[in-house]
């Protein structure tokens, strides 16, 4: 699938300003970022940065991978949702 690049986060698909906030604390200020640090650390980066909170995979790692695809996050494919899931659950077991 192709990766939509742009110079901000503000207007890409699936980030309001919650998840902006949260990419901005953790250094990712566009989706040039984002594709660069893969939304799986980025998810896992947002989960460290705050252990006291939940963050559900549908509103954070399947919407960062939405945003760089230009698909709302419940349009990405089943087998790249798992393949997220498998990979986040993956690097947090380590």
């Amino acid at each position: 699938m192709k990766t939509k690049l742009c110079n901000n986060l503000k207007g890409a698909k699936n980030i309001g300003t919650t998840i902006e906030k949260r990419l901005n604390e953790i250094g990712v200020f566009s989706l040039a970022d984002l594709a660069q640090m893969t939304t799986v650390k980025a998810y896992q980066s947002i989960c460290k940065q705050n252990p006291d909170k939940t963050f559900p995979i549908c509103y954070y790692l399947y919407s960062l991978q939405g945003a760089l695809l230009d698909l709302h996050w419940d349009q990405l494919p089943v087998e790249l949702k798992t393949e997220l899931r498998k990979q986040a659950k993956d690097k947090s077991d380590t």
